[in-house]
């Protein structure tokens, strides 16, 4: 019976991808698969990451306005994924970085720009200028100054791939937590009905309070929200979230939202799809692989789309 697995799990935990991460198998005591999937996160950090001079994404970076840079297959999908949805201008840009940098929120350097700081930065955040060739692989960002950065679907992404790397090695369940990036691998081993209990951030808790629960099959959890990383000046509160249209933190009554959806990729990109919209929207959980959402506004009031609350 799967509840059996519970007895015993193999867990370990590791500092990569800007954060802390946990895994979790359940069903035995031996971490080598775990160890394992850490070098299989580095070697993910290693081709992504913009934290560093040197990865196949940075290299995209320095050949800005220069020329084409071939990447390998798995960055190629990726990076194809984040300009197909930055061009639906609904408030994801993977290209956004020169804007972020420009505010820094979230670091020492903090402060609130000029229109003009901005709107010279808004011009190297086009998704149209990322030109990609399917057939030799390579991107090219038009404009010198122009930075791509995986950062708000990556961890998704590469969630997905350690489910992909577990099921290769038969685990029966698992929990994959990047950081707050939930991926729940198969049936929960605590209920009979194979479901997982998912707590919602409490937005104006510590990490690890919950503002409420919900019931879920196997699927990734990801959180978007205001309350981590912010600035104020002059009483006024400018949290990270730049809103790549604007040029400015997007103004919501939103202090945070959690999407359930079958792939975590999916999860990163729909919280912020909904996080920039503000609240449901209409037909949105027709597609059988969004499971729910959870809106959490700044008053504290929770509205549930497709949970039964």
């Amino acid at each position: 019976m799967i509840e059996n697995l519970t007895l015993e799990q193999a867990t370990g935990q590791h500092q990569a991808l800007g954060t802390a991460i946990t895994l979790q198998i359940f069903g035995t005591t031996d971490d080598t698969l775990i160890n394992e999937t850490f070098d299989l996160i580095d070697h993910y950090e290693d081709l992504l990451t913009v934290n560093r001079e040197n990865s196949e994404v940075m290299d995209i970076n320095h050949a800005a306005g220069k020329e084409p840079v071939q990447v390998s297959s798995a960055v190629y999908g990726l990076v194809k994924l984040a300009v197909e949805q930055s061009r639906e201008n609904f408030g994801f840009n993977a290209l956004i970085g020169p804007l972020v940098k420009l505010w820094a929120i979230g670091f020492k350097d903090a402060h609130v720009p000029t229109d003009e700081q901005i709107q010279e930065k808004m011009k190297l955040i086009d998704p149209f200028s990322a030109e990609l060739d399917d057939e030799n692989q390579t991107v090219y960002l038009k404009k010198p100054g122009m930075e791509l950065d995986l950062g708000g679907i990556a961890k998704g992404w590469i969630a997905d791939r350690i489910r992909d790397f577990w099921h290769a090695y038969g685990v029966r369940a698992g929990i994959i937590n990047l950081g707050g990036n939930i991926l729940l691998v198969n049936d929960s081993p605590k209920r009979t009905s194979g479901q997982w209990t998912v707590g919602i951030q409490d937005p104006k808790k510590p990490r690890g309070n919950n503002i409420s629960t919900v019931t879920v099959p196997e699927c990734s959890a990801v959180t978007s929200g205001t309350y981590e990383r912010y600035l104020v000046v002059d009483g006024h509160k400018y949290h990270h979230l730049i809103d790549p249209r604007t040029g400015y933190p997007v103004e919501t009554d939103l202090a945070g939202i959690t999407t359930f959806t079958k792939d975590s990729v999916e999860a990163e990109i729909e919280c912020k799809r909904l996080f920039f919209a503000g609240h449901p929207i209409e037909g949105w959980h027709d597609n059988p692989d969004r499971i729910g959402a959870v809106f959490v506004y700044n008053d504290e009031h929770i509205e549930y789309d497709n949970f039964d609350q």
